[in-house]
């Protein structure tokens, strides 16, 4: 039986998705076929959620479909998966400590407004958000949250990441958990990824494409194309299913991705609304910047 001797934890919209795709072809990693597994989050219970369009992706709940995505590890030395749920949803750290206590950890944490802001604007890139001002949808968060729609619409709540990470402290040797800042991996990731590998045992003589960034949020310049991308790149069909057996995974999603981020624009946040969202988390931020022993302050600008 082959379980992960790491996870990627997250925070969402933080770049757990450009780590995960950055890797996941080192030679001496095996990382899930399939990412976002949520599976610590969600063993043995329903992961549905109420809100427009929601859906927890590719969720597995049970230990055998869970293994099976392993069964083809064979001598790497780092075996991971990638899911932001982990950090955010409670039950998630306890279910790590059970099945796997010895894991390596590496979390991803993004000034708290700015993830706030891209996951609204994640959900209106995919037509999900029906609020077409930012300060009104932080409004209705807490009734969004009652009526139990996913975490992807917990703007505020998914920022307050100090007693996420204290969670996994309690339960955790400290040195189990690495923690890297977003603005890290998007200004130097390099020196971020070789930090990544010698904690994990493997080689970091050995460096992937970081030219392309996966999964930006933002305003389609064309709701056609982003429409026609999404059915024709992330839908069952005939072009796909041919794709996949002429052209390498990694090509696909390096086209994919780059024709998706060329057709998003960003739409600036208002300057009120930030500024509210600043002194919002300046509580958290400071205990967060103790608790981690990182200078957080440039957050809180």
């Amino acid at each position: 039986m082959t379980l992960p001797n790491f996870l990627i934890i997250g925070a969402a919209k933080s770049g757990t998705s450009a780590l995960y795709h950055y890797i996941r072809r080192h030679p001496e990693i095996y990382m899930s076929p399939r990412k976002e597994t949520h599976f610590f989050a969600f063993e043995d219970s329903d992961p549905g959620t109420n809100g427009p369009g929601d859906t927890i992706p590719g969720a597995i709940t049970q230990m055998d479909e869970y293994l099976k995505l392993f069964q083809n590890v064979k001598d790497e030395k780092a075996i991971g998966e990638a899911s932001p749920t982990y950090i955010y949803l409670p039950r998630a750290s306890e279910r790590i400590k059970f099945h796997i206590p010895d894991v390596r950890m590496v979390g991803i944490l993004r000034n708290p407004v700015d993830r706030a802001y891209s996951a609204y604007m994640h959900l209106i890139r995919d037509g999900r958000e029906p609020i077409s001002d930012f300060g009104q949808a932080l409004r209705l968060e807490e009734e969004r949250v009652r009526l139990n729609w996913g975490p992807i619409w917990h703007y505020t709540r998914g920022g307050l990441y100090f007693e996420q990470v204290k969670r996994y402290y309690d339960l955790f040797e400290k040195d189990q958990l690495r923690i890297y800042l977003h603005e890290e991996l998007d200004q130097t990731p390099e020196l971020v990824l070789k930090d990544v590998f010698n904690y994990l045992g493997v080689s970091d003589s050995w460096m992937p494409d970081v030219s392309v960034r996966p999964n930006v949020s933002g305003v389609p310049k064309s709701a056609r194309l982003h429409s026609f991308m999404h059915s024709l790149f992330l839908k069952p069909n005939l072009v796909k299913s041919v794709s996949r057996k002429v052209v390498p995974e990694y090509v696909r999603w390096r086209l994919t991705t780059q024709l998706r981020t060329m057709n998003m624009t960003k739409r600036p946040m208002s300057p009120k609304v930030r500024n509210e969202l600043v002194e919002f988390f300046r509580e958290d931020v400071e205990k967060l910047a103790v608790l981690i022993g990182r200078d957080l302050s440039h957050w809180l600008e």
